[in-house]
């Protein structure tokens, strides 16, 4: 018996995301009896469940406070039926524009409209370029909503999505992914394909709308630098960073202001984090549900001094400064999972150009996760069909081998993502054989208290940490050793 738990511990769920566009832009769930047999055939793979996003864009697209859920109702009810889980995001960005994007999903029209007048809601680079992807962090708490503020709006959307699935939450959905960003992740739009990044560009600071001009220019006025300006010199969307005077050797990011600014605008993006994740806490409240965030794996020129394309995304992450620890510390006041991408890519199968180390930044940011002893998930970034990611999943999983010694692992993993291509016949054997690996080699396990997932009520954020006490990353932190080899390899 004593053994019998001791594997049930080391289950790792495996969820399944389902096609962008399930839901039309008109909120029609799309041919439904096709979508069952999809199901359905993904849970002959010993699957625990699936995710999907939950659009914005599509149930309040007619006007303020005007929800129409009854497409999404009828989803949760058909995976109800199919007997799994569900994982909820809720998306207040738009889908297009981003790698993977098959479909375009804009946010609602009414908001776009506030835009057309006021185009300074949305994300800003330093040529003016508006996106429309997601609004600015600079409106977060201005009633320009029809006398709301953009965190009210998305407060309000939670407490509606939760008043009309209350009988299904817990039940069947089981995680909450709070969007906080750019592709639902918690940065800026720093590298949207729609104005011309391609990889690996080292993208663009996204902070010159006026509102978060006059932001900045205060929080400078008040450190007593009023003649500190916002970064000119930090180049366009597909440069390298020595071709910078910002990002290169002993460039401006090194220097009082270089610093003051980074601090400032990775600081920005975690208060906004723990803002909305205080809606979400209150709309959920008492509910048997995780919430959950999502964090992006980028891991080009991770290998560079700068690292700046995680200093344009908004993660302030040097080789002296831990950019992602902060991020767990907001995360651990809410009780919420950090969900990290990336966690099938190796070094090895990168450009060296690029300067790329996702094996080492998966390691950093789930290590850091772990010290604030906090849950971690994981995605992959790219759609994979191979034995070589589904290794490196396994891997990070469980980074410390398949018996897991009562150590760090992941509370679930999700997989990008339901196609024709995973359904082929040798893609779909292959996957599942690595699902019963993420389960230990045990059946699928329909009780989630049975591998330590019970889910509990959700109590109130705990108090507000000082932000000086939150933000503190000025110590570089060692990742947790992963083992070279390991016995759960997929491939024989």
């Amino acid at each position: 018996m004593a053994e019998s738990k001791k594997m049930l511990a080391n289950y790792v769920p495996v969820y399944v995301m389902l096609p962008l566009g399930i839901i039309s832009t008109e909120n029609v769930l799309l041919d439904k009896e096709s979508l069952k047999q999809q199901l359905l055939k993904l849970k002959t793979a010993g699957i625990d469940g699936v995710m999907s996003d939950v659009w914005w864009g599509i149930v309040e697209s007619k006007g303020p406070k005007q929800y129409d859920w009854s497409a999404y109702r009828s989803l949760v009810e058909l995976i109800k039926e199919c007997g799994m889980k569900m994982q909820a995001i809720m998306s207040f960005h738009q889908c297009g524009g981003n790698v993977g994007d098959e479909v375009t999903i804009p946010i609602p029209q009414w908001v776009l409209d506030i835009g057309e007048e006021n185009p300074d809601i949305f994300y800003t680079d330093r040529e003016g370029n508006r996106n429309k992807e997601y609004l600015t962090l600079g409106v977060d708490h201005l009633p320009l909503f029809h006398g709301r503020t953009a965190v009210q709006v998305y407060g309000d959307y939670m407490k509606s999505f939760k008043e009309t699935m209350a009988d299904l939450i817990g039940e069947v959905i089981i995680d909450i992914e709070v969007g906080l960003g750019a592709a639902g992740e918690l940065r800026y739009p720093s590298y949207p394909q729609s104005l011309g990044w391609v990889f690996p560009g080292i993208g663009e600071f996204q902070c010159y709308d006026k509102y978060l001009k006059a932001a900045f220019k205060e929080a400078a006025t008040k450190a007593g630098h009023p003649e500190w300006e916002l970064p000119d010199n930090a180049g366009t969307y597909n440069d390298t960073p020595d071709s910078t005077e910002f990002f290169a050797s002993n460039g401006t990011y090194l220097t009082d202001k270089g610093k003051f600014f980074l601090t400032w605008y990775s600081n920005n993006l975690i208060t906004r984090g723990d803002d909305i994740l205080d809606e979400a806490n209150k709309a959920f409240l008492g509910c048997k549900v995780k919430l959950a965030a999502k964090v992006s794996g980028m891991h080009w020129w991770y290998n560079s001094p700068s690292h700046a394309a995680e200093l344009t995304a908004g993660y302030y992450n040097l080789y002296d400064r831990d950019g992602y620890r902060p991020i767990a510390r907001m995360l651990s006041r809410h009780d919420a999972i950090l969900n990290f991408t990336c966690l099938e890519m190796r070094d090895s199968e990168q450009d060296a150009a690029a300067k790329s180390a996702p094996q080492e930044l998966v390691q950093q940011v789930l290590s850091g996760a772990w010290r604030e002893h906090i849950e971690v998930a994981g995605e992959n970034a790219l759609s994979r069909y191979d034995s070589y990611a589904y290794n490196q999943i396994l891997l990070n999983a469980r980074p410390n081998g398949i018996t897991n010694k009562g150590v760090p692992k992941m509370h679930g993993f999700t997989y990008l993502r339901s196609s024709d291509d995973l359904f082929e016949d040798t893609n779909f054997e292959l996957f599942k054989i690595f699902v019963k690996k993420m389960h230990a080699d045990q059946e699928y396990c329909s009780d989630p208290a049975k591998y330590g997932k019970e889910l509990k009520p959700l109590k109130r954020s705990k108090p507000k940490i000082p932000i000086e006490d939150l933000l503190d990353a000025t110590t570089p932190m060692k990742p947790l050793p992963w083992d070279e080899e390991t016995d759960m390899k997929v491939d024989g």
